[in-house]
């Protein structure tokens, strides 16, 4: 399967490291909580022909980060630590979601939890701290203030 779920189009941003891993997409949840969204492709995939871990790790600094600063505006942060767990397994063709939860954020360091989802199923359980700059210093870029995508089913 190969389709994008209602409520998701291609994630705003883009770099070339992030056009590597996608491609990704955003949504929103109904509590307009950022989405991210990725079709796990073959490429994707460890030699075992499940989505690589350090992948399913970057999906969550990914959303992570980004989640931050929707709820902050401030931008430039940087991963400090990022433990991860792993519960499960994605298999090409799978569809991960994963959602963020900002716990706290002070003038130098924030603390967010996200879960990787498949088939509403958590595969992946990750924490992270951010070192950030003051809010003064940078401006929010544009996944903040883009339109918010309709809600995501289940979200």
């Amino acid at each position: 399967m190969t389709a994008v779920p209602e409520g998701f189009r291609p994630f705003s941003y883009s770099s070339a490291f992030l056009d590597a891993v996608g491609p990704l997409y955003e949504g929103r949840a109904a509590d307009g909580t950022l989405v991210l969204g990725l079709r796990i492709e073959e490429r994707h995939c460890n030699r075992r022909g499940f989505a690589h871990g350090g992948l399913l790790m970057t999906l969550a600094d990914l959303v992570l980060g980004y989640s931050l600063i929707s709820v902050t505006g401030r931008r430039g942060g940087v991963t400090v630590n990022l433990t991860t767990d792993f519960a499960g397994a994605v298999q090409v063709g799978q569809w991960v979601e994963a959602r963020a939860d900002v716990q706290k954020a002070t003038g130098a360091l924030a603390f967010a939890n996200c879960y990787l989802t498949v088939e509403g199923k958590r595969i992946v359980r990750a924490s992270a701290i951010f070192k950030t700059p003051p809010q003064s210093s940078v401006s929010a870029p544009h996944v903040a203030d883009a339109p918010a995508p309709s809600a995501v089913p289940g979200g």
